[in-house]
């Protein structure tokens, strides 16, 4: 008894009933009691009857067992005499032109009469009352259903509604406070706010302000949050519309909300509207084919008259946001538009620290918490990416029973954002788990005895979620803006040193740097086709188009001839740097068999104590069967 109790406290125990609500599921109902009412009242009637040949009834009152007949449409009901063995029966059967039944009739004294046909109740509700409330209830539900009803439907009849969602001023609105990492940004938009406070002070000054302003920059920098900071400091409504709800399969739905759009916008003005990703409705326009006539062109073109059309000193202020500024049409960045570009980039190391601190108020955070820490071991983190490191620290702050979030669980998370959650069910064999140490100490040994290389953070050989069985981890000391060749170069040694690293000491190769080789051949190709740095090609652009803010690939640009003369550079460039990080782990041999042995045993091994192993004792050689 006490465990049901305690089953049914957490919700495991038996469930009680939940009668439906559906609406349909009652209609339903009610029709299937009818119906069979209707065929229990029926079988009663007819049960009651029996049916006979015509032949049987023309006997029957010739032999003068009828006493009285019935006749309707196509349908003889007569009843039989009753006797002394037996009571008065009902008959039927089906009426046949007979020209002498009246005549026998008359001749058997037989009492007969015509009988109106009147439906039942029954018959009624069956035939002409559900059918048409069946219809008239679809009637309403499908006009309901094109109107979008509270539940939201297609609204084939609000075409023309833009359906943005308005957000009006209150204590919850964002503010510049509640964005961080993006100082740039707001103080771009700081004037923006200061027009929407003194619109008089403008006007004075004869001074027009923009009507447009375009946030551009990656995916998860804060561009919708940075927008609604901007009209929580102003406090004025704001208006927030994708920009896919414009692009409809129905011919001038596009254009017809985005006038909605603009007339909503001028009775709530001074306002904001803000449509995010504008790219849906605002790329380049063509001749090719029939996209003359492009429903989203015909969005795109209302787009820009209603931007021309609108009298900039009421307040209105257009925020659109985009991470493919490149394929925008030329005509709604001209002056007089989205003529101010405010790029919103990933944060750096400063930034990157605020933006963990705006994030962590609401959290129960140890007061020894290093947040510089942490921003340093996220180099390329978008302000989503931190907050979610943020919160998966919290959640595992709650799993291992701590008081607060502590600097461990912090990093923990980061490694659980960018390699995913350890895989503790993952057995590995002894020898493969012996490799796959091998292969993490090369790549940590080689960026250790290189000057262009990133310090080592954290060595780890333990499975990961995302199909990682072990990382090394580099943080610079600070954030990078430009890389050297020899930077470059340095990646690609430190890259390659993982499968250098179990030839050497193996004698063998594996699928653990499929990886590795993939982005040792991006980064390669890079250097040729895009940075000028290869011998044969100088300063010549071999691909164009891809996308800044999406990290897309573009598209070669250079002759059959060209492009193989380019994956001749691109392996001659891989190979030197495979044959550097040989040559490096021969000369640390000793270092590669003693720190292999080490991480085997420890599992995880941190920058620090691995540096304090390499300089503990001077590089000697040994061969690869020293492992």
């Amino acid at each position: 008894m006490s465990e049901q109790k305690g089953n049914n406290k957490q919700g495991i125990g038996p469930r009680k009933f939940r009668p439906p609500t559906n609406p349909w599921f009652f209609i339903l109902l009610a029709l299937a009691i009818m119906v069979g009412i209707n065929s229990i009242t029926m079988m009663s009637l007819n049960g009651a009857v029996q049916v006979v040949d015509y032949s049987e009834f023309t006997k029957m009152v010739e032999d003068g067992q009828v006493e009285s007949v019935e006749i309707s449409s196509g349908m003889i009901t007569f009843t039989s005499k009753s006797g002394l063995l037996r009571s008065a029966a009902r008959y039927q059967t089906v009426a046949v032109e007979d020209q002498y039944l009246v005549e026998r009739l008359l001749k058997n004294g037989v009492n007969f009469g015509g009988k109106v046909s009147r439906p039942s109740f029954f018959e009624i509700l069956l035939v002409y009352v559900l059918p048409i409330a069946f219809y008239a209830v679809m009637i309403i539900w499908i006009v309901r259903m094109f109107k979008g009803g509270a539940k939201g439907g297609i609204g084939a009849l609000n075409f023309g509604k833009s359906g943005a969602k308005l957000y009006e001023v209150s204590d919850a609105s964002k503010k510049f406070s509640d964005v961080a990492g993006q100082d740039e940004a707001k103080e771009a938009l700081i004037e923006l706010v200061d027009f929407l406070h003194q619109p008089n002070k403008y006007k004075a000054m004869g001074a027009k302000l923009p009507k447009g302003a375009l946030l551009v920059g990656p995916p998860g920098t804060g561009k919708t949050l940075l927008a609604q900071a901007v009209a929580g400091e102003a406090g004025v409504p704001f208006f927030f519309v994708s920009g896919s709800a414009f692009v409809e399969m129905f011919v001038g739905t596009g254009a017809a909300r985005v006038r909605d759009l603009f007339k909503q916008a001028n009775e709530k003005a001074p306002c904001i509207v803000f449509i995010d990703e504008i790219d849906a409705i605002g790329k380049k326009r063509d001749t090719i084919g029939i996209s003359a006539n492009d429903e989203r062109e015909q969005a795109l073109n209302q787009l820009l008259a209603e931007m021309d059309g609108f009298d900039p000193s009421k307040g209105i202020v257009v925020l659109g946001a985009t991470n493919r500024p490149e394929i925008l049409d030329k005509a709604l960045l001209r002056p007089g538009r989205f003529d101010r570009r405010i790029i919103v980039d990933l944060p750096d190391l400063k930034g990157r620290e605020a933006v963990l601190r705006v994030h962590a108020r609401p959290i129960r955070m140890d007061k020894d918490v290093d947040y510089a820490a942490i921003a340093k071991a996220t180099v390329g983190a978008s302000g989503a990416d931190l907050a979610n490191i943020v919160n998966e620290a919290a959640l595992r702050a709650v799993r291992m029973d701590h008081h607060a979030v502590l600097q461990e669980d912090l990093e923990a998370s980061v490694e659980t954002v960018i390699a995913g959650s350890e895989r503790k069910s993952l057995v590995v064999p002894e020898k493969e788990k012996r490799m796959i140490a091998c292969h993490e100490i090369g790549h940590a040994l080689v960026a250790a005895r290189q000057k262009n290389a990133a310090p080592v953070h954290k060595i780890t050989i333990i499975p990961r979620t995302s199909g990682a069985l072990g990382f090394t981890m580099q943080v610079d000391e600070e954030d990078r803006v430009l890389l050297s060749r020899e930077d470059l170069l340095a990646r690609l040694t430190v890259l390659s040193a993982g499968r250098a690293a179990e030839q050497f000491m193996f004698g063998t190769c594996t699928t653990g740097a499929s990886n590795d080789i993939e982005q040792m051949t991006k980064i390669a190709r890079s250097m040729v086709t895009r940075y000028g740095m290869s011998s044969k090609f100088g300063m010549m652009s071999l691909e164009s188009g891809g996308s800044a803010y999406l990290g897309q690939e573009g598209r070669a640009i250079c002759s059959s001839e060209s492009a193989a003369v380019v994956d001749k550079e691109v392996a001659a460039l891989v190979s030197d740097a495979f044959e550097n990080a040989s040559r490096i782990l021969k000369e640390n041999a000793s270092h590669l068999t003693r720190l292999t042995n080490y991480l085997l045993e420890k599992e995880t091994l941190m920058g620090d104590e691995f540096m304090e192993i390499l300089d503990a004792e001077p590089a000697g050689t040994a061969d690869g069967d020293g492992a």
